[in-house]
C-alpha cells in the first residue's frame, strides 16, 4: 500500500511531468507556465473530487471498473439530481467535462478547442462559486483557454500530452489528508512561479516558518466564527496556516491582492484546503486605493484576525496623491509618505499598509505584520507615530526580529510586529536574529530555522518569558521612556562581571599593566626610529 509519503512523491512527479509537457513545447520558465500548470493541476483535482464525492454519495458506483461509464447510462434527469447531491465545496461538472471523455475523443479534429471549451464550460457552470471578484466588479472566472499560448500547429499534440498524463493519476485517497500534505503540495507546485518579481505586491513568498509562528502567536486558545483578513495575500500562505490553525470550518476568509496572478494562486489554495467557502472574498485590487471589503453602512469591515507580509518599497507617486482625503484621515492616521525627487520605487508603501491593517481590526482584534526591522527602532516621521499609536492605545503584544535572509529573495532585516486589542500589560520583544542555519538557495544565502528554534521563539513569546539575549518583557510605559523603541537589544541588561582580589593582588596585576606598557612604548620608539632611518636612506639613493 502506498504511504502519504510516497504518495506526495507521486503527485510532485505528476507536476514535474507536466512541466517537463510545457517544456517541451516551448514554455519552460515562460511567463504564461504558470497558466497552463496551476490550471491543469486544478482541472484534474476538481474531477477527482467529483469522483470522490460521488462515490462517497453512492458507494455502488466505487465498485464498478469504470465509473464514469455508470454514470453515462443515467438519465439527465437523474444526473442533475446527483450534481444536486454534492457538497457546495465540489465543482459541479457535466459527463462530457470528465478526463475520461476527453481522453476516448482526442484524436476527433480540433481536439484543442475541445479541450479548452471544457474548461471554459466548467468555469461558467461554477462561475458563482468559484470565480475571483475584482474591484471593478467584474468576475475572473475559474479557467482561460490555456491552449492558445502554444503555436497553432502544436495545440492539438499539446492538449493530448496532457490528457495523456493525467488519465493515469488520480488524487482520489489524498482528500482525508490533512493541511500539512496540502501545504507541501502547494509550496511545491508554486515554487518556479512566486518569485520576487520587482516588488509588485505580494510576490514574496513567506517562508512556513515565519506563517507558522506568525499563527502559532496569534490563536492561543480555541475559537470560532471568526473572520480572518490580508490585505496583501499573495499566494495566501499566511492565511492558511492562520486557517489550520482556528480550525478551516470555524473561520471565513477574506482577501485582497492587486496581483492576477497571486489571487489565481490563492483560489487554489483555497480549493486544496478545504475553503472554498470563502472564495466569494477572494478580491482582485489594489487595497491601499480601492480597499474592497467594507460593512453594510459603507465602512471599511473590522476584522478578528489580520496577517499580512505587504511589499516593503513600491512606487505610489501615480496615485499618492488620491489617498490624501477626509475620508482617508481614520485610517492613514499616522500620515501618507511624501513623493521623493528620485527613487519612486522606494517609497514606503509598508506604512500604508500597516496602517490600514491597525484601521481593520475589531476591538478584540489580532494581528501579525511582516515589517522592515528598521520601522521598530526610526526615530521619527510615519514609522514613529505608528508605533506610537500602538503602545498609546495599548494593542501590542510584541514583536519578534527574525534572522538576516530568512526571505531568500530579499537581504532586508524583517521583524514581526504583533498587535492584539485586549494586551493591556506586558510586552514581549525578541531578538531571534542569532538563530537558525545558513544554506544556499540557488544564488541567495537563506537562514532556516529548526523545528525546535520556531518554538522556541513561540513558547517565549505566548509565555511572556525573559531569556537572556533573547527576549525582554517590558511595559508600555517603558517602551515610552525608550522613545517608543521596539528594538529589543536596547532593553537587555549590560552585565559587568565583578571578582574579587586583594590588595596585592591588586598591585602585581597593574605593575604587569605598567611593565607590558613601557615595553610596547619601547619597542614603538625603536620601530618608529628604524622607519626614519630607511625613509632617510631611499631619499639619497
Amino acid at each position: 500500500m502506498t504511504t502519504t509519503a510516497q504518495f506526495q512523491t507521486k503527485v510532485k512527479d505528476l507536476i514535474d511531468s507536466l512541466k517537463g509537457i510545457c517544456s517541451n513545447y516551448g514554455l519552460g520558465n515562460d511567463g504564461d507556465e504558470y497558466k497552463i500548470i496551476t490550471q491543469v493541476f486544478l482541472y484534474k483535482f476538481l474531477n477527482d473530487k467529483f469522483a470522490y464525492e460521488v462515490k462517497q454519495l453512492h458507494p455502488e458506483l466505487a465498485k464498478v471498473e469504470k465509473w464514469q461509464d455508470a454514470i453515462e447510462k443515467l438519465s439527465d434527469e437523474k444526473y442533475e439530481m446527483l450534481t444536486l447531491e454534492l457538497s457546495a465545496d465540489t465543482a459541479v461538472l457535466q459527463r462530457h467535462h470528465f478526463i475520461a471523455h476527453l481522453f476516448d475523443n482526442q484524436n476527433k479534429p480540433d481536439f484543442a478547442k475541445t479541450f479548452d471549451d471544457t474548461l471554459m464550460d466548467i468555469a461558467r457552470i461554477n462561475n458563482e462559486i468559484f470565480s475571483v471578484k475584482t474591484t471593478g466588479g467584474s468576475k475572473e472566472p475559474l479557467f482561460e483557454r490555456i491552449t492558445e499560448i502554444v503555436e497553432t500547429a502544436e495545440r492539438n499534440a499539446f492538449a493530448k500530452a496532457i490528457i495523456n498524463k493525467l488519465i493515469h493519476f488520480s488524487f482520489e485517497r489524498i482528500f482525508n489528508e490533512k493541511y500539512d500534505f496540502y501545504a507541501t503540495i502547494f509550496e511545491y507546485l508554486i515554487k518556479d512561479y512566486n518569485n520576487d518579481s520587482g516588488g509588485t505586491y505580494a510576490e514574496y513568498y513567506t517562508p512556513h516558518a515565519v506563517a507558522k509562528i506568525m499563527a502559532s502567536i496569534l490563536v492561543t486558545e480555541k475559537v470560532q466564527d471568526k473572520t480572518c483578513y490580508d490585505p496583501s495575500a499573495g499566494s495566501g500562505t499566511l492565511l492558511m496556516n492562520l486557517a489550520h490553525a482556528i480550525g478551516e470550518d470555524k473561520c471565513t476568509i477574506y482577501s485582497q491582492d492587486v496581483s492576477k496572478k497571486s489571487s489565481k494562486l490563492l483560489r487554489l489554495n483555497l480549493i486544496l484546503n478545504n475553503l472554498v467557502h470563502s472564495l466569494q472574498n477572494v478580491v482582485r485590487g489594489n487595497t491601499i486605493l480601492s480597499p474592497y471589503h467594507k460593512d453594510k453602512n459603507g465602512k471599511l469591515q473590522k476584522f478578528d484576525y489580520i496577517v499580512s507580509n505587504p511589499p516593503f518599497k513600491l512606487d505610489f507617486s501615480e496615485y499618492r496623491d488620491d489617498l490624501d482625503t477626509k475620508e482617508n484621515n481614520d485610517r492613514f492616521f499616522a500620515g501618507i509618505p511624501k513623493i521623493p525627487n528620485k527613487k519612486k520605487s522606494g517609497m514606503a508603501i509598508y506604512a500604508l499598509f500597516l496602517q490600514h491593517i491597525i484601521h481593520s481590526l475589531n476591538k478584540n482584534g489580532k494581528a501579525a505584520v511582516v515589517v522592515p526591522t528598521g520601522f521598530i527602532t526610526a526615530q521619527t516621521g510615519i514609522d514613529k507615530r505608528v508605533r506610537q499609536k500602538m503602545v498609546e492605545s495599548k494593542m501590542l503584544a510584541g514583536v519578534v526580529s527574525m534572522p538576516s535572509n530568512i526571505f531568500a529573495t530579499t537581504g532586508t532585516n524583517v521583524s514581526i510586529v504583533f498587535l492584539d486589542k485586549k494586551n493591556k500589560g506586558d510586552v514581549a520583544l525578541l531578538d531571534a536574529s542569532n538563530l537558525g542555519t545558513k544554506i544556499k538557495e540557488g544564488k541567495n544565502q537563506k537562514t532556516v530555522l529548526s523545528a525546535d528554534e520556531e518554538q522556541l521563539i513561540i513558547d517565549t513569546f505566548n509565555n511572556k518569558e525573559a531569556k537572556e539575549g533573547l527576549s525582554v518583557v517590558v511595559s508600555y510605559e517603558d517602551i515610552k521612556t525608550k522613545n517608543y523603541s521596539l528594538s529589543a537589544g536596547q532593553y537587555f541588561e549590560v552585565k559587568i562581571e565583578y571578582i574579587d582580589i586583594s590588595h596585592e593582588e591588586f598591585t602585581k596585576k597593574m605593575d604587569n599593566f605598567t611593565s607590558n606598557l613601557d615595553h610596547l612604548f619601547a619597542e614603538s620608539k625603536q620601530l618608529e626610529k628604524e622607519i626614519k632611518q630607511n625613509l632617510k636612506e631611499l631619499r639619497y639613493e
